[in-house]
């Protein structure tokens, strides 16, 4: 979500992807800009928080083994701000990211050769805060995806790409908490497997992806549909 709780009058959203090497984009926002916006008491179960710009495909099984190192279900145990940056005008005074430690619960799926092993914990950098001179902090966060928060589950597919991990996009990071698919934490606010469904339906009548295929699902159901997929590595 672009906003703390109730606050439908943010001037500057701050959208960064999921990845060791976040890209900041400050923006102005007239209305509802750039996919749906949820904070509004109608658009509560309205899944889209930003417009995805996904640097590998990530929707269907196929996607994350052709692209993923590993498909993990993992647990953020500790942050820390990181990245933060200047605003020289304007009601917000700097930008800042989170350096988040997680930690490996189970691997689901690892390719034959991946490009990197993947410890008993490791780091991300992940969307953090908008902090207005005013002194108010808002929760930046990722377009259409988790944002990775201490109290939570995920079931991720990473990427090694340019010495540090990355999700592979959107359709990558699947909230997973009580090991349920769907339900937990998603573009900074809870959900159930139900409201979040309800969001997938609205946003994508034809979806086809993983994450819908396994909503309400455990491990068990991602990792029979991972296997039953062939995929090419590029």
């Amino acid at each position: 979500m672009l906003f703390e709780k109730e606050s439908p009058e943010l001037n500057s959203p701050v959208h960064l992807s999921l990845s060791g090497r976040p890209a900041i984009a400050v923006l102005a926002l007239v209305g509802i800009t750039a996919g749906v916006l949820i904070g509004r008491e109608s658009l509560r179960t309205v899944v889209g928080c930003g417009a995805p710009d996904d640097r590998f495909p990530s929707r269907t099984a196929a996607d994350w083994k052709a692209g993923a190192d590993h498909v993990v279900v993992t647990r953020p145990t500790a942050e820390r701000e990181t990245n933060r940056e200047e605003v020289a005008m304007g009601a917000v005074r700097y930008t800042v990211d989170r350096a988040v430690t997680l930690r490996k619960e189970r691997v689901l799926w690892s390719a034959a050769a991946p490009r990197h092993e993947l410890g008993s914990e490791f780091d991300m950098t992940a969307p953090g805060w908008s902090v207005y001179r005013n002194g108010k902090r808002v929760k930046g966060t990722a377009p259409e995806a988790p944002r990775l928060e201490i109290g939570h589950m995920y079931v991720l597919a990473l990427r090694w790409e340019a010495d540090q991990w990355v999700v592979l996009g959107e359709g990558a990071a699947v909230p997973f908490d009580d090991r349920v698919a769907g339900r937990g934490e998603w573009c900074g606010m809870v959900l159930s497997e139900d409201d979040f469904a309800k969001g997938e339906r609205f946003s994508r009548r034809d979806d086809h992806s993983l994450e819908e295929t396994v909503q309400g699902q455990g491990e068990a159901a991602i990792s029979r549909e991972l296997a039953k997929t062939g995929s090419k590595r590029p």
